[in-house]
């Protein structure tokens, strides 16, 4: 059994920062693709930024230049840092990785940015 535990969410003011980290436990001999995504309320989720087992990533074009994606693929975790946010990157985060071929997710963490 899988599991992924989020943390590192918040209120935080315009301008500032937050970093979330994902963490798996279980049986895990390696992980492939991990990424975040949110959802804002009446929204559908979107993905964040993703990086893949060998350190690629990608990000949504929102958040390019201001979030930043990482990986402890020793840890099995992710790291997202985010910087100048905004009030509309207020949203519940979410993880998600892949690990066997199989689609895990985390519970969700808030991020409220007020203006």
């Amino acid at each position: 059994q899988v599991h992924l535990v989020e943390s590192g969410g918040g209120l935080v003011q315009a301008g500032g920062s937050l970093r979330l980290s994902c963490t798996a436990s279980g049986s895990i001999f390696s992980i492939n693709a991990m990424g975040w995504y949110r959802q804002a309320p009446g929204k559908q989720r979107e993905l964040v930024a993703a990086i893949t087992r060998g350190g690629s990533t990608n990000y949504a074009d929102s958040v390019k230049g201001r979030f930043t994606i990482s990986r402890d693929n020793a840890k099995n975790t992710v790291y997202l840092q985010m910087n100048s946010l905004k009030p509309e990157d207020t949203a519940v985060y979410y993880c998600r990785m892949v690990i066997y071929d199989y689609l895990y997710w985390g519970q969700g963490t808030q991020v409220t940015v007020s203006s």
